[in-house]
């Protein structure tokens, strides 16, 4: 998701809920150049000659494809389009360094952030439709995309950032891959829905440095409604997050302020309870370390679709928010990163 960041709030709003504030994430110092950067972990499996292996593996999938949990079945090797709209090229709608992530995957020079088109949720209230299901953005090579990451390192960006990935998860793997050969270093953010699949996770253990999943759902019925019948959500959701820790564990920031590996759940407030908030929330803090990294986010807006299902046909009031920090800090969870207050 493309995140319009508000920023962070002390004590003010979470005196509305009628609480301390929640342990918000120091901020990043200013600090530049790749130096201060640690080596990816990707780069391992790049010299073992392993990382070119998984992304071929991830390739092969699109034979009848199975990355994601539609598991639409499309040759997409052959040029059929996937459910996601995908064929077998990537597609990207644009390549910066992106300022409104969390700032501690920001720095002084930007997170490297690669926008994807495409997208298998297809959610009706997405703000960035036009790329995730209007398909905007230009069909590249896998060595375009290589490319495109070391443009971003070049211009000092503390991460290379895929924003929508798990369609193009073995285009991103073989550009890795071919990158690392040209002296790409810094770290993966893999940007996700929080959608995936065991067998393409179990690839991923090695090459990702930093998970950025959503959490939207708990209810079943909500995410077949809202997400085109992604009924598999929550449970798929809770098994991919609980691996995704397993995998890179706490996200915790270095010296310098930034975050070079972890896992950072973002958990988008909506309307009249209907992402289940109250029930996401207890689950990290039962599942999860408590000090797991949160961004409980306030930027729900009724784009694309929304406005035809009336219970989410509005943004969410002060008072949903406040409810929704007021549910964190019940759960015992210590790093929930807050965004302004609706309206604020």
């Amino acid at each position: 998701m493309m995140m319009t960041r508000r920023s962070l709030i002390a004590g003010a709003f979470a005196a509305i809920a009628g609480l301390a504030p929640p342990v918000v994430l120091s901020a990043v110092r200013q600090s530049s150049g790749a130096d201060t950067i640690p080596e990816a972990s990707y780069l391992r499996l790049y010299r073992s000659g392993e990382l070119k292996q998984r992304g071929e593996r991830l390739r092969g999938m699109m034979a009848r494809c199975r990355l994601c949990p539609r598991e639409c079945g499309a040759n997409r090797l052959a040029g059929a389009r996937g459910f996601c709209g995908a064929t077998a090229e990537p597609m990207v709608a644009a390549h910066y360094p992106h300022f409104g992530e969390e700032r501690p995957l920001v720095g002084r020079h930007g997170s490297g952030a690669v926008f994807l088109s495409n997208c298998s949720l297809r959610c009706v209230f997405c703000i960035n439709a036009d790329i995730s299901q209007g398909g905007a953005g230009d069909t590249v090579t896998v060595a375009r995309l290589a490319s495109m990451m070391l443009e971003l390192q070049s211009k000092g960006c503390r991460n290379i950032n895929v924003v929508t990935p798990t369609h193009y998860s073995a285009h991103i793997l073989l550009a890795l891959d071919a990158a690392a050969r040209r002296g790409l270093r810094i770290p993966l953010v893999y940007n996700t829905c929080g959608w995936e699949r065991p067998e393409v996770l179990a690839l991923l253990d090695g090459v990702v440095d930093i998970y950025l999943p959503d959490m939207k759902y708990w209810d079943p019925e909500r995410a077949a409604r809202y997400s085109a019948g992604a009924r598999s959500y929550p449970e798929l959701s809770r098994a991919a997050i609980a691996e995704m820790h397993r995998q890179v564990g706490v996200a915790r920031p270095a010296a310098d302020g930034s975050l070079y590996r972890g896992l950072i759940i973002r958990h988008l407030v909506m309307p009249n309870r209907v992402g289940g908030t109250r029930e996401i929330l207890a689950w990290i803090a039962r599942t999860l370390p408590k000090d797991t990294y949160v961004n409980l986010m306030s930027q729900y807006r009724p784009v694309h679709r929304a406005r035809e299902f009336h219970e989410i046909a509005r943004g969410i009031t002060r008072a949903e928010y406040a409810e929704a920090v007021r549910w964190a800090r019940e759960a015992g969870l210590t790093r929930v990163d807050l965004q302004r207050e609706p309206g604020a």
